[in-house]
């Protein structure tokens, strides 16, 4: 065994076994921690597959940004889980249903009459001087144009759904009004206001029982001096 393949196989477990505990672990913070450590173990699958550009990108992108905004998010936020899931239990046979569709979907798609070695070789190795970047741009504007169209329609739709279901209402709040600003004159702006001098009760109360002690101070010292 090659130690690409040992790579390989330790890589492509600890991917199955992170995405597990995504779905399994209670915490919900744990359960980020495992996708970023999903998301470092396919980066290093796609490293092998000679796809740095895709592999950089998942490391950046995903876990440099959106994972850690992921993370913060549900570290602030105070959700309150068990309420979340109560009611679980009507779900189960409806889940299953669905597991085991999924479940025969993907032999469908993964059989080996689809991805076997005769029906998908290894590729070849390319080049030193080979850029996978160059090959990506040319099969997403060519060969999947519509798909990445597509997705990228989907994900605007999803960015308007999110903004729209968090949205309450019209808030009212201060703001600044740059017309308003920019139509004021000098004599609005500045108010010079002539107010006369105050003198609180609590301070003259103040100043008269220091001056008192100030006079018992003074008779003391000069019986003193007598």
């Amino acid at each position: 065994m090659t130690v690409e393949q040992i790579v390989f196989y330790v890589f492509a477990t600890l991917t199955i076994l992170s995405a597990l505990g995504v779905v399994t672990v209670r915490n919900s913070v744990q359960a980020v921690l495992c996708l970023v450590l999903t998301f470092f173990s396919a980066a290093v699958l796609w490293m092998l597959l000679e796809a740095e550009f895709l592999a950089v990108a998942l490391v950046l992108v995903y876990v440099g940004a959106v994972m850690v905004l992921f993370l913060f998010v549900v570290m602030m936020l105070d959700v309150d889980f068990a309420s979340l899931k109560q009611g679980f239990t009507r779900y189960v046979p409806l889940g299953i249903l669905v597991a085991i569709g999924l479940l025969i979907g993907l032999y469908w798609v993964l059989r080996g009459e689809v991805f076997g070695l005769e029906a998908m070789p290894e590729p070849a190795k390319h080049a030193a001087d080979h850029s996978n970047v160059e090959t990506l741009g040319l099969l997403l504007y060519t060969d999947y144009f519509y798909a990445f169209e597509i997705a990228g329609v989907i994900l605007l739709v999803s960015i308007v759904a999110a903004i729209s279901l968090t949205f309450r209402g019209r808030r009212e709040r201060r703001g600044q009004s740059v017309p308003s600003q920019h139509r004021a004159s000098k004599d609005e702006r500045l108010h010079i206001i002539k107010m006369d001098a105050e003198v609180a009760q609590d301070d003259e109360s103040e100043t008269d029982d220091s001056e008192k002690a100030a006079g018992k101070n003074r008779d003391q010292t000069k019986g003193e001096t007598s």
